[in-house]
């Protein structure tokens, strides 16, 4: 961990970026002594899957829209 002021920050911002980059260091940011940010090196986050997991799991039937006779009948649906 590495602790630099806001003035030393900005005018040496690339070089402490490629320090986090390569290093993976972590860079603590202060104004008048007082720790105010910290920057660390980024790692996205991986998006999960997790609908595959069904994948040839389940089975939808053919007649799955189709109403079954007596309850179409009952709503009106089937003449």
């Amino acid at each position: 961990m590495h602790i630099v002021n806001i003035s030393e920050a900005k005018s040496q911002l690339s070089s402490l970026i490629k320090n986090i980059e390569e290093l993976d260091e972590e860079i603590i940011i202060s104004r008048a002594g007082k720790p105010i940010a910290k920057m660390t090196k980024y790692y996205p986050q991986q998006l999960k899957k997790r609908l595959n997991i069904y994948n040839k799991k389940i089975v939808v039937a053919q007649d799955f829209d189709e109403w079954p006779y007596d309850i179409a009948l009952s709503l009106g649906i089937e003449k």
